[in-house]
């Protein structure tokens, strides 16, 4: 029934053969002489017996029932009752096994072996424990779904019984599923990663769920007294570390970067600190109003009238241009003060050097703040401040390029790079460079192909990602991906909706899905690809420009006209 030819799949079988060696019997039949059988049930059996034979060098002989040959009809009914038997129990069946053996002495790591299983999913069983005996019976009756018995074992006792009450009056709203998290707790589910106070500190109770990788405050009023209070510690160090004031919005307030600008500690920057519903809280150093930073703007001192200078405007003309002419010419000659001369070009600016910071902002605080806490966020701005260290620069500046507070000058700044050796002075011009990125540029692509960028790294979706999905054949697409085509062709007319928790389960592992490690949709890769026909993905544009742009750079050049080799170029032509 199960398998015809090849050697059947083991996985689930074995491990209990190891254990407990074969314990049903093979119903085999004579087959053409009385020395000879051919097995109408048990094949699994076999092979897995077959196996540990192999592994200990011992074989033990099988038990086998036999039936009278030539009954085709009567082999046929054997192979269905063995295989039909063998439909895994529901999960309340299965509890009351496993708390039996527990009874007996059994470990779940013992419980695990002998069936199959990982230890999670014996663990995950056994949860079922803490539901009241009322809730398992519906449960098996199919009157509540497994989301729901999932979530009530998260529950208290109490809150069970009073879910039960809920769930016996026709007139009341009785929570089910993903619904039940938020009423279990009393509100909100505060997840244990939103804490910033130490954990090992925290008195209150902390619930494990065994469905998924989180953990939650069983109080919440316990846990939001110890976040206060930790919060309140933490605005105290902001202003021990000299900033002139921390700003804690009001529970639930998002953080409006549009609204803000950025400002060094030293030119009056705050601290906002803006604390979400589930307790996550989050830091925005360094920022004033909008309506500030234009107050500052129009108050700007006017430069004082120069007096009379000695030389007129067409002499003073001649004199810089032959200097200039001489010191240009003289500049060819040394390259590593070029080098110097460009870097605080771009820190500093000039006449002729407007360099700007790349805006990092979105339409919406929810895309702004993904970038903001991103791990590639957090590298860069790492090495950034290195730089600002090593320029002697404020230290909590928001950007190398513009000076940061370096009041000195270009020709200050120059010579302070003179100081520095080569290495240093190019980690420095890779954080300019890195600052004045456009990010809607072919050069974004052109980099991420040449240098290798893995995305999946770096970057998981998140909620900002997945709510901002809203065409039907790129969901269902990148539910192919990421569960199988046979999961898309399932839900192909379900709502928009139900498409996107879909995925969401997939990436996270909730909702009894297998979780997916390391999906990148094809947008995001290094190089970008479409999911239609129709296009309209700037990222893919620039893409395909990109790896034309490097294909035609890797194009053999002859003798005369090959430049001398940079090292940090050569693994972008590799890659073309």
């Amino acid at each position: 029934m199960r398998v015809k030819g090849k050697t059947p799949d083991l996985a689930n079988i074995l491990p209990s053969v190891r254990a407990r060696g074969v314990l049903v019997p093979l119903i085999v039949r004579a087959n053409g002489s009385p020395e000879t059988y051919e097995i109408v049930a048990g094949k699994r059996r076999y092979y897995s017996a077959l196996a540990v034979a192999e592994e200990t060098g011992e074989a033990e002989p099988l038990p086998c029932a036999v039936i009278e040959s030539g009954d085709d009809a009567a082999a046929l009914e054997a192979s269905l009752i063995e295989n039909i038997a063998r439909l895994d129990p529901d999960e309340v069946t299965r509890w009351e096994t496993f708390t039996r053996l527990v009874r007996e002495g059994r470990r779940p790591e013992d419980i695990a072996a002998t069936f199959g299983l990982t230890d999670v999913q014996v663990r995950r069983t056994l949860a079922l424990g803490n539901l009241l005996p009322r809730i398992r019976g519906l449960y098996r009756r199919g009157e509540i779904d497994a989301a729901t018995v999932r979530h009530l074992t998260l529950a208290s006792k109490a809150k069970q019984r009073e879910w039960l009450a809920l769930f016996e009056d026709e007139n009341t709203y009785c929570p089910t599923g993903s619904q039940l998290k938020a009423w279990a707790f009393g509100g909100a589910s505060i997840p244990v990663s939103a804490a910033l106070f130490d954990l090992a500190t925290y008195t209150g109770e902390i619930v494990s769920d065994l469905f998924g990788d989180e953990r939650y405050f069983a109080n919440a009023e316990t846990f939001w007294t110890a976040q206060i209070a930790a919060i309140d510690a933490r605005v105290a160090a902001y202003r021990e570390a000299g900033w002139s004031e921390v700003v804690v919005l009001p529970v639930g307030t998002a953080f409006q970067t549009w609204e803000h600008e950025r400002r060094t500690k030293a030119k009056g920057g705050r601290v906002y600190i803006s604390v979400g519903h589930r307790g996550d809280v989050a830091v925005h150093e360094g920022y004033v109003t909008a309506k500030e930073a234009r107050r500052e703007t129009r108050g700007e001192a006017v430069a004082e009238r120069p007096v009379r200078p000695e030389a007129s405007a067409i002499l003073n003309d001649y004199i810089d241009l032959h200097r200039h002419a001489a010191v240009r010419a003289k500049l060819t000659d040394a390259p590593g003060v070029a080098l110097r001369v460009a870097v605080a070009h771009m820190i500093a600016g000039s006449p002729l050097w407007s360099v700007r910071v790349a805006s990092q902002r979105a339409g919406t605080d929810a895309v702004t703040e993904s970038v903001e806490i991103s791990p590639s966020e957090g590298l860069f701005d790492a090495k950034r401040r290195a730089v600002l260290a090593m320029l002697a620069f404020e230290p909590e500046a928001p950007t190398v390029t513009g000076g940061n507070g370096y009041d000195e000058g270009l020709t200050q700044l120059f010579v302070r790079l003179t100081a520095l050796s080569d290495a240093e002075v190019l980690s420095a011009l890779a954080i300019v460079v890195g600052e004045t990125l456009d990010p809607h540029s072919d050069i974004v692509d052109a980099l991420g192909v040449g240098l290798g960028v893995d995305m999946a790294a770096v970057w998981q979706a998140d909620a900002a990602f997945i709510d901002a999905l809203r065409d039907r054949e790129v969901l269902l697409a990148m539910i192919g991906e990421v569960a199988g085509p046979s999961v898309a062709e399932a839900n192909a007319k379900e709502p928009l909706k139900t498409l996107r928790t879909i995925l969401r389960d997939c990436i996270d592992g909730t909702g009894g899905r297998t979780k997916t490690e390391g999906w990148v949709p094809r947008w995001l890769a290094f190089p970008a690809t479409a999911y239609t026909a129709r296009g309209g993905v700037g990222s893919v544009t620039r893409s395909a420009r990109a790896v034309a742009a490097l294909t035609v750079q890797a194009a053999p050049q002859s003798t005369e006209t090959q430049p001398e080799a940079v090292p940090d170029i050569e693994p972008v032509r590799a890659a073309a």
